[in-house]
């Protein structure tokens, strides 16, 4: 089935999701702030998965595309269980996290709950403790005084929020000032001319990952999206490659 579904968390928000049944290690796609599960780079990977046959899940977290909820009450945490909740649900075997840009933060997080069902991660232009290194001291003073801070959109008319409760759970989940306990192996895609996310992030993460295979792929001329063809299939190869077990 891969049309999309609706799963019920425990106080009754529904979760839309998409779900295609196959072979393992379930790709789940986790894609970044204010986005969902049908941006390009998602839409690409479910494709791909459902013609070769190897099991696929995307969702929206909670105020978010077609599932229930008001973005402002989102938190790291909140959507961390939505997708554990989803994977316990609606999955087997071992599981293939891919994260993109604020995804590739909640990434880790569901990795790092996952254990030993957890067979690698891929992040594109991850962007784990952005509400850290992103932010100005201003920013941050107003974001803790329970404020919203609002920043210019390149891709759309209307401006990013970033609320006081996704602030604070953020604050509270930093991850790269230590070492970050997975070791599965690790693929990290980013463009050098990612205008949100600084490539050396990605460099910063490879450093913190206690796993020993792990990869950086730097994309000279890439943005923060990396949705280009030659982009989505390099991230296919990517996701091909993990598939077939660590190298």
């Amino acid at each position: 089935m891969s049309d999309t579904q609706f799963h019920a968390m425990p106080d009754g928000r529904r979760i839309a999701f998409r779900h295609t049944p196959g072979t393992g290690p379930t790709l789940v796609f986790l894609p970044g702030y204010m986005s969902d599960m049908a941006g390009g780079k998602a839409s690409a990977v479910f494709a791909w998965a459902e013609a070769r046959g190897q099991a696929c899940l995307l969702l929206d977290y909670s105020g978010c595309g077609e599932s229930d909820g008001d973005f402002a009450d989102g938190t790291l945490s909140k959507w961390r269980d939505e997708v554990l909740a989803l994977i316990a649900s609606k999955t087997e075997g071992e599981i293939l996290v891919i994260g993109s840009s604020m995804g590739g933060w909640l990434m880790l997080t569901v990795g790092l709950a996952l254990g030993d069902r957890l067979a690698g991660i891929v992040g594109i232009a991850s962007a784990p403790d952005f509400t850290e290194w992103g932010r100005s001291e201003e920013d941050k003073r107003t974001l803790a005084a329970g404020e919203t801070v609002y920043d210019p959109n390149p891709y759309g008319p209307e401006p990013t929020p970033m609320h006081p409760g996704f602030f604070a759970d953020g604050q509270a989940q930093l991850l790269l000032t230590g070492e970050i306990a997975i070791d599965a192996p690790v693929r990290l895609i980013h463009g050098q001319r990612d205008a949100d996310v600084p490539w050396d992030i990605s460099m910063q993460l490879a450093d913190r990952l206690r796993s020993g295979d792990v990869q950086v792929t730097l994309v000279k001329d890439g943005d923060h999206r990396l949705s280009r063809e030659q982009d989505i299939a390099l991230l296919l190869r990517t996701l091909e490659s993990l598939s077939k077990g660590p190298e």
